[in-house]
């Protein structure tokens, strides 16, 4: 997965376009690396899921 695409999904969440997006755990590392760039990191929550993949919703409230 390329980062465009990845930061393309994460906005997606923020704007509420798509209420949840499905890592799979090949991806993972890939998609934390940009997810932990960006400034509203808090705001999105993964949820791991059985097998490794994660499930990941943006909160309003960023988390603590």
């Amino acid at each position: 997965m390329q980062e465009e695409m990845m930061n393309e999904i994460l906005n997606r969440l923020m704007t509420g376009e798509i209420s949840e997006y499905y890592v799979k755990k090949d991806d993972f590392m890939d998609f934390r690396m940009v997810l932990v760039k960006r400034k509203d990191f808090k705001h999105f929550r993964g949820i791991g899921q059985r097998g490794g993949d994660v499930l990941y919703q943006y909160l309003k409230e960023p988390r603590s």
